[in-house]
């Protein structure tokens, strides 16, 4: 005989079918499946039973890899891979100062690196920070304080103001309840909470009023629930096991240098075997061409890349802490200058996350709210009483620090009296509140009752549909006249297509009041004093920012859970959204496969009511576009996206900590214009580290095409393996490593972002590396057949001195795409010059020191010979100034449609 389960048992076994939408149950079909006594709760041995079964209210936290595994993973990259072998060929070779370089470019890569793999488990450590500590919940019949870890599936949660959710609630009885909830589904007011079923499951969690979440707080009101899921089953919990599949996203730059190592070092190798196998057949000794072999592997993998690229990025980023950007992961800094899409969350990012007073209708009209207390105060009568409303039907006070205390809405209304130049305080002296009849969510306003010397004034506030159907008459400048229902009606829903809160304010004279209690009945005969429509402003310097995002090639983004004609309001304001175009909301969303989704998603620039798991599949269809991708966000809800963005950056100071730990960047003034100055860093810096592989290939590229066809035109070996390994040390050292100080391009923000797939060779630059390579070797090879035909005992010399400064020269003149050095000037880069300097002076040291001649097998050079080295070696400098003039005749204003040089 099979025995029947208790009521709600399968509703809490992991094995059974998951339950229904709980919002859509009603409230006794919610206790019934979930075995719970509305009145006594759950026992208390049933509790534990559950717990045992189900496991604690608490966050997962992640495995955390061991410290050796996170270690060795450094080491895993094959460019650094080849590093490592040029540092073991550098001391078989006898070069311990090359190989000790190498090892510690390899070391400090690595060290960066390891650091970073904390970042996962410092946003699981702060979402679990955010659970409740505590709550009260009912078991056996009595109120008792519980752990909030040890609440499970079918507890009775008593709350009221400033509890914070312990976990995910269907709610039983509200009374006047409200919830913060901008950090979970970004809707920046109080939502209203009450006990009635819905019949819509799709709903999205922003419009399940019957609902409260784990992480969200209570801000007035009081209520009663039952635990409907815990720990990693509630919403919260849902973010947090998105954010640990989430995974780290290699940057553009980590994918580019992976490719371009292997690239580079297989061709080198290629070119060394093929060197070797001739200079066998011609007879060479084999030591020696192998030694040179070797030398030539050795200076063609660029070993000095991962350091250079270290130094640009944390110099960026340095620079960009002083700007108010923090970074928290350095290759952000290159992404930032390759982003196409920026997505953004409205609340608190583009917006202020504070509710005011936009606009009033007053009189029959539509005008602007007064914006701080210097605006003129109002003078005609209607304005005037509206502003007393706003200020007296108010429950707002001020904290002992003179901070406004009170839910967002009221406070907005107080602060637009106040600005208006009505105190409440001050008018409270002449007109004290004397009776109220509080707001609750079902009559959806409230009322006050203040003494004057006439009488009493009875101010009501609420929603439109609600005020209005008590109102007899409208205020205005003529007196009282008779009020068109209809025509108020239209003007309210007006004001709310602009993405307005719209609230009805209205008054009544009484010459006494009834000594029974208030009731509905009492909010009836009302005069309407007008409307007050609030706004969640967008921020003064958002609009700017977005422009100039838009100049730059970059496609902003708003991603929200709030309201659609909210969201449309505001991006419309910010320029992110045309008259005409479309809106796309959650459920919306929540039909599109993903192929369908790819379709609406490069002519959607705004997304409304969506939730976290949606802005994860936003994020993810505009990457397989091939967008490069930054997040900008601040709130719980978006942590998952953040962290599956190419870049996420986060707000430091109105940011939750969840937020910011899975962000790559912080903004530490919650200022969406600094995004603006990190992207022109960052674009600042993918010129740099361009400009360096443009640098050192040639460089590299001109010893190898020496060393390789020298033996094809009869000549001899050029240059001996130290003399190689010096040049590739001092040329890729210290010049390559002075141009991370090199300064923004002037059209830097005027031009688009590069292609998200582009290579680090492209863009002309490919075309740049051979020529000049090609230009330096040809003159290298011709100071070698020089010296061999005149037979001078310097020839080697002649040659090691004009490749050496042949790279000085052209180091120089590569610091701009466009603009010649003489516009630029000498000193514009003073750690560079002092980088070429410091170069020549050890090669003339390497020349002219006798104790140096035997190491190097040097000889020192007549005068002549040197200023014939230094002019052969200035060939590659007026050769590239000749190039750009061209650029510039061809096309005098560069813009974002024309080529790269």
């Amino acid at each position: 005989m099979v025995r029947p389960r208790p009521p709600g048992h399968g509703a809490l076994d992991a094995a059974s079918p998951p339950p229904p939408e709980w919002h859509v149950l009603e409230a006794g079909a919610a206790l019934s499946r979930l075995g719970t006594d509305p009145a006594a709760g759950l026992a208390g041995a049933e509790a534990a039973a559950r717990l045992a079964r189900l496991g604690p209210n608490a966050i997962r936290a992640g495995a955390r890899a061991s410290w050796l595994r996170m270690l060795v993973a450094q080491f895993t990259d094959f460019l650094i891979l080849l590093l490592i072998a040029a540092a073991i060929v550098s001391g078989l070779i006898g070069d311990a100062e090359d190989s000790i370089v190498i090892i510690g470019i390899v070391v400090l890569n690595a060290a960066v690196g390891f650091v970073q793999e904390y970042r996962a488990d410092r946003a699981m450590a702060a979402l679990k920070s955010m659970a409740a500590p505590s709550a009260v919940a009912v078991r056996d019949g009595r109120r008792q304080v519980v752990a909030a870890e040890t609440l499970v599936p079918g507890d009775i949660v008593l709350l009221e103001a400033g509890n914070a959710l312990p976990a995910d609630l269907r709610i039983l009885e509200a009374v006047d309840l409200a919830v913060g909830e901008a950090a979970l589904t970004g809707e920046s007011t109080p939502v209203e909470k009450h006990a009635a079923a819905s019949g819509d499951p799709s709903l999205p969690l922003a419009d399940r009023r019957n609902m409260a979440f784990k992480g969200t707080a209570v801000l007035r009101g009081r209520g009663r629930g039952v635990v409907v899921a815990t720990g990693m089953r509630t919403e919260l919990g849902r973010i947090a096991g998105m954010l640990e599949g989430a995974g780290a996203v290699r940057t553009p730059l980590q994918q580019r240098l992976t490719v371009f190592g292997r690239q580079i070092a297989i061709g080198a190798l290629a070119i060394c075997a093929v060197f070797f196998l001739l200079g066998i057949l011609r007879g060479e000794t084999p030591l020696l061409m192998l030694l040179t072999a070797l030398s030539l592997a050795v200076a063609a993998i660029p070993e000095a890349l991962p350091a250079v690229v270290t130094v640009l990025l944390a110099l960026g980023a340095a620079r960009m802490a002083r700007v108010k950007a923090l970074i928290r992961r350095l290759p952000a800094v290159e992404t930032l200058g390759s982003v196409t899409t920026i997505c953004s969350d409205k609340t608190g990012t583009l917006t202020r996350n504070e509710m005011r007073v936009a606009e009033m209708f007053v009189s029959g009209a539509r005008a602007a709210a007064p914006m701080d207390a210097t605006a003129p105060r109002a003078t005609d009568g209607p304005r005037r009483a509206l502003l007393t409303a706003l200020a007296l039907c108010n429950d707002v006070a001020r904290g002992g620090g003179g901070e406004l205390l009170g839910d967002p809405t009221e406070v907005a209304l107080w602060q637009a009296a106040a600005d208006g130049g009505f105190d409440k305080l001050e008018l409270e002296r002449v007109a004290p509140r004397v009776r109220e009849l509080a707001f609750d969510s079902q009559r959806k306003r409230m009322t006050t009752w203040h003494a004057d010397a006439h009488g009493f004034t009875a101010y009501t506030k609420g929603a439109p549909e609600s005020v209005l159907d008590r109102c007899t008459a409208m205020a205005t400048r003529a007196g009282v006249a008779p009020l068109d229902r209809a025509w108020a009606m239209r003007a309210a829903d007006d004001m709310a297509a602009d993405g307005l809160r719209v609230i009805a304010v209205a008054c009544r004279r009484w010459d006494t009041l009834p000594d029974r209690p208030l009731s509905d009945a009492d909010e009836s005969g009302l005069t309407l004093l007008g409307l007050a429509g609030l706004i969640d402003p967008p921020r003064e310097e958002a609009k700017a920012a977005v422009a100039t995002c838009r100049m730059a090639g970059i496609t902003p983004i708003m991603i929200t859970g709030d309201h659609p004609v909210t969201a449309r309001a505001i991006a419309r304001r910010l320029g992110i959204l045309s008259d005409g175009g479309a809106v796309l909301t959650g459920r919306e969303l929540h039909d599109l496969t993903d192929e369908a989704l790819r379709r609406r998603i490069a002519e959607t620039r705004v997304y409304a009511r969506v939730d976290p798991a949606q802005k994860i599949r936003i994020v993810a269809a505009l990457q397989a576009s091939g967008e490069i991708v930054a997040m900008t966000g601040d709130g719980v809800n978006d942590a998952p996206s953040l962290a599956r963005a190419d870049i996420g950056v986060a707000m430091g100071k109105g940011g939750t900590d969840v937020a910011r730990e899975a962000a790559s960047m912080v903004l530490l003034d919650d200022n969406f214009a600094t995004i603006v100055a990190a992207v022109r860093e960052g674009r600042r810096i993918h010129d740099n580290i361009r400009k360096f592989i443009r640098f050192v290939i040639s460089c590299n590229a001109a010893e190898i095409l020496t060393v390789f066809l020298a033996p094809f035109l009869g000549l001899p070996v050029p240059l001996l393996p130290l003399q190689i390994l010096w040049i590739n040390l001092v040329t890729d050292g210290l010049p390559g490593l002075a141009l991370a100080s090199e300064p923004a391009e002037p059209n830097v923000m005027r031009r688009p972002p590069r292609p998200p797939r582009e290579g680090l060779l492209a863009g002309g630059l490919l075309l740049q590396v051979t020529w000049v390579g090609a230009l330096m070797g040809a003159t290298t090879l011709g100071t070698l057949a020089f010296g061999v035909r005149t037979e001078r005992d310097s020839w080697q010399t002649l040659v090691f001195t004009v490749l050496t400064l042949s790279q000085m020269w052209q180091v120089l003149a590569i610091r701009s795409d466009r603009c010649s050095l003489f516009q630029q000037g000498v000193l514009s880069n003073k750690p560079l010059l002092g980088a070429v300097l410091l170069t020549v002076a050890l090669q003339l040291a390497v020349v002219y020191a006798p104790p140096l001649n035997p190491v190097f097998h040097t000889v020192p050079l007549t005068l002549a010979e040197l200023i014939g080295c230094v002019a052969v070696s200035s060939i590659v400098f007026f050769a590239i100034e000749l190039s750009k003039w061209a650029l510039r005749r061809r096309w005098p204003e560069r813009g974002a449609a024309l080529p790269e040089p």
